[in-house]
């Protein structure tokens, strides 16, 4: 179903379950709802699960405004639990949708059961930024053939995902444009805006968003859990280890074998048992 966001803007989701304790997915830059599609299914039975396609993601309507600073997204939240009378939650976060996370649950500590924050910090490697960005440069102006065209190029872009959920990227993360060929549902200007700004600027930008996100870590209070994927190249151990047990004030980590970055496609049975661990345990 389609919800009202912030700026006027249609925000898509999927509901697999409206009973009890509600508990929000939200994926990260690229990715669309269905990324959830593993998880979902395990803690549909104890909690109203819903998956949110990002603004400019999924079926989710693009800001004509190019508003997709972290903040937007924050009131994009905002606007959904408000409009489907959700006022305590667990947030499931990955990679961007971790930050977003990260930012709504320091701004609204009082309604957050929960927190699981997978493969995102305020702090990024570098290794990663550069691969991502690369991807991105790469996939902007790109159009396939057929499905299968797209899961032959995702599977570069992911390839350690397993192949079901790569085809699932291939059938909700690509629209089927007028001239028969397939391209990217992510809005191109996602990343336009900040693609204008000087290599100065986007370092500023970077650090400012860094010591933000840092502060809101600090200020969570409730139990936490810093999911990273043993092999990724975007949160390091460090860092991972630093939100666990220095800043959160109840976190914990879980390292997932046998997974990058995108912990969810890449070692689905692993990144379920952790997560449902950790939202299914009595404390």
């Amino acid at each position: 179903r389609s919800v009202p966001g912030a700026d006027g803007l249609s925000i898509h989701l999927i509901e697999w379950s409206d009973q009890g304790v509600a508990l929000v997915l939200l994926h990260g830059f690229g990715n669309e709802a269905h990324i959830g599609d593993d998880f979902a299914p395990v803690v549909a039975p104890f909690y109203r699960t819903l998956a949110v396609d990002l603004r400019g993601h999924g079926d989710s309507a693009h800001d004509p405004e190019r508003r997709y600073d972290y903040q937007s997204h924050v009131r994009d939240l905002e606007a959904i639990t408000s409009e489907l009378d959700i006022d305590r939650l667990v947030l499931v976060g990955h990679s961007f949708g971790g930050r977003i996370s990260t930012l709504f649950a320091a701004r609204h500590p009082q309604r957050l059961a929960g927190l699981v924050l997978v493969d995102a910090g305020p702090e990024l490697d570098a290794r990663g930024v550069s691969r991502i960005s690369t991807d991105v440069k790469r996939s902007v102006d790109l159009s396939f053939a057929s499905l299968a065209e797209c899961e032959n190029a995702l599977t570069h872009a992911y390839p350690a995902a397993q192949p079901a959920a790569v085809a699932r990227m291939a059938r909700y993360g690509m629209r089927k444009r007028e001239d028969g060929r397939y391209e990217r549902k992510t809005d191109p200007a996602f990343h336009a805006a900040r693609g204008e700004l000087t290599a100065a600027a986007a370092k500023a930008l970077e650090k400012e968003t860094t010591k933000e996100l840092w502060d809101a870590l600090g200020q969570i209070t409730c139990p936490a859990l810093v999911v990273r994927g043993a092999a990724s190249d975007v949160l390091d151990p460090d860092t991972a280890e630093r939100m666990a047990e220095e800043v959160l004030q109840n976190g914990r980590l879980a390292v997932v074998p046998r997974a990058g970055h995108s912990v969810m496609t890449d070692n689905p049975e692993g990144f379920s048992e952790a997560v449902s661990r950790f939202a299914l345990s009595d404390d």
